[in-house]
C-alpha cells in the first residue's frame, strides 16, 4: 500500500470510497484483524445522522484508491452502528504505512482547514484556491499553505543509561524522551542542545540525526537524534520536565507506544545491547 497527498478540488466522492473521519484526537475506525484497523467508506456512513453535515475534503490516494477527509466538530456525536470512536495515538502501531502517512497528512489538513477559515490580516472569509492547496483571502489577496511546525526530540546515552524524561502533560508514570518545538532561527542542532540544557541542564555531544515522524497533534514534523552526555547533573526545570533520570535497558519504566519516533529511537538504543 502506498500513499499520495494530491490535491483535486473538483473530485467527489463515491460510496465505496474510505474516508478518515476525525473527532478531536479520535478517529472513527474498527479492528479488522488483530493488528490492522479498518477505515469506513461512505457507503457505511449513509444512516449515520451526521453524515448530514459532513464535508468531504480529498486528501489524496491509498493504495491507488481517493481518500478524504471529514472532521467533526461536534465532540459528542455517537459513532454509527458498528463503529467506534478510537483514540488515534492508540492505533499507530496498528496502521500500515500508508494509513499512518495518510492519517497524518490528514490530521495536518484539518488542523490547517479549521485554523484558516478567515484571512489572519484583514479577518475576511477565505476561499480555497483551486491550483494548489491553499487559501486565499478574496480582499487582500494573502496566501495561506499548510505548514508543520518543526519539533525535536533526542536519545541521550551514558555508557548503558538512556535519559528519559516526565513531562507534566504526560500521563502518570510514563517516560519518554526530551523534545521541544525550534525557535525562530534556529537550525534543528541548536534546539536539541538548548532543550536538554533548559529542561534538565546538562551538555550533550556526539549529536547526530536519526530519522523523522509528521506528528499530526496537531500539526508538527518531529526530527529525531541522537546524542552522547557530555557533562552536568541532572536539573529538571519544574515547568514542562517534572522528573528524569537515566535507565537501563532493564529498569525501563513506561515508555511511548509503538509507531512513534520517540519508541523507534528507544527500541533502537534497545537493540545494542551487547
Amino acid at each position: 500500500m502506498s500513499f499520495v497527498h494530491r490535491h483535486a478540488p473538483q473530485a467527489k466522492p463515491t460510496a465505496i470510497d474510505e474516508c478518515l473521519v476525525i473527532q478531536g484526537d479520535c478517529l472513527l475506525a474498527r479492528p479488522d484483524a488483530a493488528t490492522t484497523v479498518k477505515l469506513p467508506a461512505f457507503e457505511d456512513l449513509a444512516n449515520w445522522s451526521e453524515a448530514a453535515v459532513l464535508t468531504p475534503l480529498h486528501a489524496g490516494l491509498l493504495d491507488e484508491r481517493p481518500l478524504w477527509l471529514c472532521a467533526i466538530d461536534n465532540v459528542s456525536a455517537a459513532a454509527p452502528a458498528g463503529w467506534a470512536w478510537q483514540d488515534t495515538r492508540a492505533l499507530l502501531s496498528s496502521f500500515t504505512a500508508a494509513q499512518l502517512h495518510a492519517i497524518s497528512c490528514a490530521r495536518q489538513l484539518a488542523w490547517w482547514n479549521r485554523r484558516h477559515r478567515f484571512c489572519g490580516q484583514c479577518g475576511t472569509p477565505t476561499v480555497d484556491v483551486s491550483e494548489e492547496r491553499a487559501k486565499r483571502c478574496p480582499k487582500c489577496g494573502a496566501l495561506f499553505f499548510p505548514s508543520a511546525s518543526s519539533a525535536v526530540i533526542v536519545a541521550i546515552t551514558r555508557g548503558d543509561q538512556l535519559l528519559l524524561g516526565h513531562n507534566r502533560n504526560f500521563r502518570p508514570g510514563m517516560f519518554s524522551l526530551l523534545a521541544g518545538f525550534v525557535d525562530p532561527g534556529e537550525t534543528l542542532e541548536q534546539a536539541v542542545v538548548r532543550e536538554v540544557h533548559e529542561e534538565v541542564g546538562l551538555e550533550i555531544a556526539d549529536l547526530h540525526y536519526v530519522s523523522s515522524q509528521p506528528w499530526a497533534f496537531p500539526n508538527s514534523l518531529m526530527t529525531g537524534f541522537r546524542a552522547t552526555y557530555r557533562r552536568g547533573e541532572i536539573q529538571v526545570d519544574g515547568k514542562e520536565i517534572e522528573a528524569a533520570g537515566w535507565y537501563t535497558r532493564d529498569q525501563l519504566p513506561e515508555i511511548p507506544r509503538p509507531g512513534t519516533v520517540a519508541r523507534l529511537l528507544i527500541d533502537s538504543w534497545q537493540r545494542e545491547r551487547a
